[in-house]
């Protein structure tokens, strides 16, 4: 039977541990057989949860004999991780072994190595640290799992799951990952990635020279601004404007724009029962399809699916 180990570090997140403790230990077989043998290791006999105390019945040794290594996160994910689990994961993952992380446990994969060179995930929150951590990660904040194989890392805290039920398909077909998410009350696949939950905070009026054009911009985003309005606005010349944003905002001043209509839209979307049709030339598009095909691209939804998970009226 296929093994399935979690590893618990102190400073566990409980939901991330939970997580493939149900999802693999609730795992049928087409002729009813558990699909799973689940275990939970530690360092220590007890482990530090927050506010629970878990005793884990398996110390590390466990991981030598686990087909696949589950990693969930940490309350504090850059925290030291003791280096007989380090060393644990690092000699699994040289024997072959599957080894995925849920959340910011993708920390405790790039501290062991074993992040290094590949395309990972995390909580979006947590995205610019990995990277400013682990620089030799290619960190992508905008999926909700990354496979690369025989590593495998995933978004925020509910991402877990849609990387278990992928596990589970990949081991056992579409069949057996369908009814285990059933019985998670889980789709086996959900549209859109990680880009759909991250709020874009705006630049803030600390100082900021842009401060004031970014909320004329926000003020007057469903007009036709071009660059040179901007710039105009502004009292520079489009160079200058250009390269002050860049500075201060990681983006163009159009760049800027769209982000800021999207935003719009998106609360459109979760307080309104506008159309679709209504709310891009509310928020400034000429166009529903090139609305529909930008926020696709920087929310990675469509709007109609956008609203059916964040609420709002039905469309009218």
């Amino acid at each position: 039977m296929h093994t399935v180990v979690v590893l618990a570090l102190d400073g566990v997140l409980a939901f991330d541990l939970s997580t493939p403790v149900e999802v693999f230990g609730r795992a049928r077989l087409p002729d009813g057989r558990t699909a799973y043998r689940v275990c939970v290791c530690a360092p220590a006999d007890e482990v530090d949860a927050g506010v629970l105390t878990i005793r884990a019945p398996w110390g590390l040794d466990a991981l030598a004999g686990a087909d696949t290594i589950v990693v969930p996160g940490l309350a504090d994910p850059t925290a030291p991780v003791p280096e007989d689990a380090l060393r644990a994961l690092r000699a699994a993952a040289e024997g072959g072994t599957r080894i995925a992380s849920i959340c910011v446990g993708a920390f405790t994969l790039a501290a062991a190595g074993l992040l290094d060179g590949l395309r990972a995930t995390t909580h979006w929150a947590a995205a610019k640290e990995l990277s400013r951590w682990y620089p030799r990660l290619d960190v992508d904040a905008d999926v909700l799992f990354v496979d690369n194989g025989r590593i495998l890392t995933s978004a925020g805290a509910a991402a877990g799951l849609d990387l278990c039920l992928h596990m589970i398909r990949q081991d056992h077909g579409s069949a057996v990952a369908a009814d285990a998410a059933r019985v998670a009350v889980m789709p086996l696949e959900r549209d859109g990635g990680q880009a759909q939950y991250i709020v874009h905070e705006q630049p803030g009026a600390d100082g900021s020279s842009l401060e004031p054009l970014l909320r004329w911009m926000e003020e007057n985003a469903h007009r036709k601004l071009t660059l040179d309005d901007i710039a105009t606005r502004a009292t520079m010349s489009a160079r200058t404007l250009n390269r002050r944003f860049r500075e201060q905002t990681g983006a163009t001043p159009l760049q800027w724009l769209r982000r800021s209509r999207i935003r719009r839209a998106q609360r459109l979307l979760e307080t309104t029962g506008h159309s679709v049709e209504r709310i891009a030339s509310e928020v400034g598009f000429g166009s529903p399809t090139s609305f529909r095909d930008l926020f696709k691209r920087l929310v990675g939804t469509s709007p109609r699916d956008y609203r059916r998970t964040f609420g709002g009226s039905p469309a009218r």
